[in-house]
């Protein structure tokens, strides 16, 4: 039988996840989730379909959405529904259908939540409270997630425990910095066809997203600015050979912007008259609130489509700026997302860590944790062998000198 294109992205995904695979084959021997309910909101794509079905094969009962209209992938959700995980999700949903989906997901009544953006902890936190009943906890894949779920912690209201899968080494170091790096600039090139050589480029943040999409930009020969509020990451920008400088003053020199920072209106109505014209609007932050939409269409004169994923916007000053992706995540949004391996390094985490979270519940309390280190190091160590990659080991004289006082 001829398969879909959805069942062959998937396919092509765990051809190239050496470490789901190992994971996989111990999953599907042991079935530690078997019986358990697991609810999952990621961008759904190839990689994510994997993650979910790996949770089946392990046992659970699968529920997924998607927790970005513009990012699922329409076969691969076909794909994955034929391998008994129930789907709800659909690419370009409305904000109802979005929200249709999430509480479709919710109504399995889930033990375990993967969760993208803290939206589906924050929906069982207000408008479905009578499920808290059921949820062991969450493990957050994103920044601005476990923002909104440390906020949460932090007044007291956090319900369940949280294992904040982002702030693992395996994730922040690589798939911040790598994956979003690399993918941001597919999803600009992409979706302009342009050439980054030569362009002003300005990103809004430097932290692990930061970093990673400038470096890229380095490498494809754009001129850097960085924009920060944070003076130690300025002085790393600096000292990075970048420059750095306020939005206001960013806004007036940048032919493409690049949003990382998970904040709200980076670039907003003190900025958008200052842009010149033709500078090119992108984000790389979870929601769509970095670039002011609303208000960039409340100001705008005109709106047109000028190529897919390209909003041209004419301003009263006659300047037209170009959105892409409709302010949301570009490198979903306009292209696939993070590289393949780089996902295999993040949803190890996640399986480990809902595999954690499962086993030892009852000793968690109702904050948000940090990767257990063990797990961290066993997500490496495999891929380092999935690779052929071997390094050195401590001798019994060196441990001693590290570990006793002299």
């Amino acid at each position: 039988m001829t398969k879909t294109s959805g069942e062959l992205k998937m396919e092509w995904a765990l051809q190239n996840m050496p470490i789901m695979k190992s994971i996989e084959k111990r999953f599907i021997k042991e079935k530690p989730f078997k019986g358990v309910n697991i609810a999952i909101a990621l961008h759904l794509e190839a990689k994510t379909a994997n993650l979910a079905h790996l949770f089946y094969k392990g046992g659970a009962n699968v529920a997924i959405t998607g927790s970005n209209p513009l990012t699922t992938q329409d076969d691969v959700a076909e794909a994955l529904a034929k391998k008994n995980v129930k789907v709800f999700a659909k690419y370009g949903e409305t904000e109802k259908e979005y929200w249709e989906n999430y509480n479709k997901v919710a109504d399995t009544k889930p033990n375990i939540v993967i969760d993208d953006g803290g939206d589906f902890v924050a929906l069982v936190h207000t408008k479905r409270k009578e499920l808290l009943k059921y949820v062991w906890g969450a493990c957050e894949e994103t920044t601005t997630g476990v923002i909104r779920d440390k906020a949460l912690a932090n007044e007291g209201k956090l319900k369940f425990p949280v294992i904040a899968v982002n702030n693992g080494q395996c994730k922040y170091l690589f798939d911040n910095r790598y994956g979003t790096g690399q993918s941001s600039w597919d999803g600009i090139i992409r979706t302009t066809n342009i050439t980054v050589a030569g362009k002003n480029v300005v990103v809004a943040g430097y932290g692990w997203v930061g970093k990673g999409v400038a470096m890229r930009a380095k490498g494809l020969g754009g001129r850097i600015f960085i924009t920060e509020v944070d003076p130690v990451k300025a002085v790393e920008a600096y000292m990075d050979g970048f420059t750095v400088l306020p939005m206001k003053e960013a806004a007036q020199v940048g032919d493409i912007f690049v949003t990382t920072t998970g904040n709200t209106n980076i670039i907003d109505l003190r900025h958008f008259t200052l842009l010149k014209d033709g500078a090119i609007l992108s984000n790389a932050g979870h929601f769509n609130v970095e670039v002011a939409m609303k208000e960039l269409e409340e100001l705008a004169t005109k709106k047109r489509t000028v190529r897919t994923n390209i909003t041209e916007y004419t301003l009263p000053n006659k300047k037209r700026i170009y959105v892409l992706g409709e302010g949301r995540l570009v490198n979903l949004a306009c292209a696939d997302g993070h590289p393949i391996e780089i996902m295999d390094l993040s949803f190890a985490l996640q399986a480990l860590s809902a595999k954690y979270l499962m086993k030892n519940r009852k000793k968690l309390g109702k904050k948000v944790y940090d990767v257990p280190e063990e797990i961290d190091i066993k997500t490496a160590e495999t891929m380092l062998q999935s690779y052929g990659i071997k390094i050195d080991k401590l001798t019994k004289k060196q441990i001693n000198y590290l570990t006793k006082s002299h």
